[in-house]
């Protein structure tokens, strides 16, 4: 029987430590050319957008899509697993939170492969839904001690270093401008909306790894051409989708920084095909899209665990309304909820 899992549901089931294994192993899988992943597709009419993504992992016997709205009073996400072997609904989740999760495990991964072992600073421009996420995943695969915040609200950025404090037990300190939290770190997260540059490459000194998460437009960037420019190993989670969401990319490759050659998958650096860092001095630079093989693969360890601890609402078949061996599915909620 299907589940419909709640955002509430999700944070209940879902452990990062967990997710980052089931994110390295589907992008490892993805290396090794034995998955299927579609990049976003986007439908805009006037005032509202219709995103939809897609994937399917053979080895975990699931396939599944997200889609999600977006307009002026906010984005709505919903996400649907499948079985691979049969073809029935496994799932319906509400999937905001989820994607939460699965954007800072994928930057946890390309930690692992990309950054100095011994990184253990952070400088994070951009404190909001998603900045927590990448400091907790980050912070799983790396001995971070020291994070550095900045936010354009003064109020925001400090209330977030306190969050922090308590979460990452850690120094997390508010700083006043996007170079001063870059300056003397080992790590660099952007999790921005900007359309224009938050990071310009003379701020980039050698050893840095960068994970650039909030531009999946092609019209913003979040790094200038020269930064781009200064790294040696450029990684994405989807060369496909990269090709036509990361402003960043596209804008360097426009004023001839770089060219696309110079662009890896990370699935391939997972799965030990092609090398990530090779030297203490280099700069590295994840471009995190999101794609739909890191939602599927949080799908399925949402909905296993689910049904190991009992939570979720049942969804029955429809007896009487639909015809014989059909298998369409109503919503049915549990009661006092």
């Amino acid at each position: 029987m299907a589940l419909f899992l709640r955002e509430d549901d999700i944070a209940l089931v879902l452990r990062m430590s967990e997710v980052i294994t089931a994110v390295e192993d589907v992008f490892r899988q993805q290396g090794l050319g034995k998955v299927v992943n579609r990049p976003r597709q986007r439908v805009s009419t006037e005032g509202t957008i219709l995103h939809v993504m897609s994937a399917a992992v053979p080895a975990l016997g699931v396939m599944g899509l997200k889609a999600y709205s977006s307009a002026r009073g906010g984005t709505r996400f919903l996400a649907m697993l499948y079985s691979t072997e049969t073809g029935d609904l496994l799932a319906v989740m509400e999937a905001n939170r989820l994607g939460q999760i699965r954007t800072g495990a994928a930057s946890a991964v390309a930690t692992k492969y990309l950054a100095r072992p011994d990184a253990g600073s952070v400088g994070i421009i951009g404190t909001g839904w998603q900045a927590r996420s990448q400091l907790v995943a980050v912070a799983s695969v790396r001995p971070i001690a020291l994070v550095k915040c900045y936010g354009r609200d003064e109020r925001r950025r400090t209330a977030f270093a306190d969050e922090m404090i308590q979460e990452l037990g850690a120094e997390v300190a508010a700083v006043d401008s996007a170079e001063e939290a870059v300056e003397g770190t080992d790590i660099i997260i952007t999790a921005t909306s900007s359309r224009s540059p938050v990071i310009f490459g003379s701020w980039l000194q050698p050893g840095l790894h960068v994970n650039a998460i909030g531009s999946n437009w092609g019209d913003r960037r979040e790094l200038d051409a020269d930064a781009i420019g200064r790294a040696r190993r450029i990684v994405v989670d989807d060369l496909e989708q990269a090709k036509v969401e990361s402003g960043d990319l596209i804008g360097a490759v426009e004023e001839g920084a770089i060219d696309w050659t110079r662009v890896v998958e990370l699935g391939p650096i997972v799965a030990g095909i092609i090398p990530g860092r090779t030297s203490e001095s280099e700069i590295s630079l994840f471009e995190s899209q999101g794609i739909a093989l890191e939602d599927v693969a949080a799908m399925k360890l949402a909905y296993d665990r689910a049904r190991e601890m009992g939570v979720g609402e049942p969804f029955r078949k429809n007896d009487g309304i639909m015809g014989e061996g059909d298998k369409g599915i109503t919503y049915e909620p549990k009661r006092g909820r």
